[in-house]
């Protein structure tokens, strides 16, 4: 079953990505006065390595895609009419719970401010989640989040490769697991209609960049927390490493 061409309007691929939480992300509340649009600039020295803008928006995106994708999964399970898309989004609440549990154990080691809420256009795709039944839920599910997904891989990469930071470094080699498993688990569905997922993929919209940042949170405001229901078996889901915060700097060199 093709996707909506309304669906397919609002789903950001690699090149929305690339902006979606640029240096705009959060200045204020992190004591920057101006953005700049070089992702390579160092805005932080930490004791697990220099924190350049890059890192920063990689911890606050990873943090944004799992207060959707893990509610998405969560409406899988209880929605899907199939095993396959039923086990996908156990996959995506178990996965997306580690990756926040590492998300809000470094963000305050690295001052960093995460997101309470996902971007406006996140929330479009939860919002269609919550309104489609039958098959055209499963579509829906396993071609918008095989996009999402596989948009994020190659910026994990790029994270991996760059990153002078410890902490950092350890999200990307977590998120890479998981992403790489619900990639996996999207497609075990059956429904992922490839071609035109490759199509937005490499033909990305460009999006206003209020629909793809998400929302500060209240001053005070207690951080929510991504949880694994209690009485759901967590076998055979990789979560990766976790990424522990420790005194120990990362290497100038190597």
């Amino acid at each position: 079953m093709p996707i909506s061409r309304s669906t397919i309007g609002t789903v950001f691929v690699g090149g929305a990505l690339s902006v979606t939480l640029a240096a705009l992300a959060y200045p204020s509340m992190l004591g920057i006065q101006t953005a700049s649009s070089d992702q390579s600039r160092v805005i932080a020295s930490t004791r697990w390595g220099p924190l350049t803008e890059a890192d920063r928006n990689f911890v606050v995106f990873v943090r944004s895609a799992g207060l959707w994708e893990g509610p998405s999964g969560d409406l899988a399970m209880k929605k899907g009419t199939t095993a396959a898309v039923r086990e996908a989004g156990r996959h995506l609440v178990i996965g997306h719970a580690a990756l926040d549990a590492s998300c809000r154990k470094i963000a305050p080691e690295l001052n960093i401010t995460i997101p309470n809420q996902p971007t406006p256009q996140q929330q479009g795709f939860l919002d269609t989640f919550k309104s489609d039944t039958g098959k055209q839920f499963d579509s829906d599910f396993a071609n918008i989040l095989r996009v999402t997904h596989g948009s994020i891989f190659s910026t994990i990469a790029k994270i991996r490769a760059t990153t002078q930071n410890t902490l950092v470094r350890q999200l990307a080699d977590q998120a890479n697991d998981v992403v790489l498993d619900h990639i996996t688990q999207m497609e075990n569905t059956g429904v992922v209609n490839f071609n035109q997922v490759n199509n937005m993929e490499t033909n990305p919209p460009k999006l206003p960049s209020s629909q793809v940042t998400p929302p500060v949170p209240q001053p005070g405001a207690p951080v929510v927390a991504l949880t694994v229901p209690s009485g759901l078996a967590t076998d055979g889901v990789p979560t990766g490493p976790t990424a522990t915060p420790s005194p120990s700097p990362t290497p100038t060199v190597g």
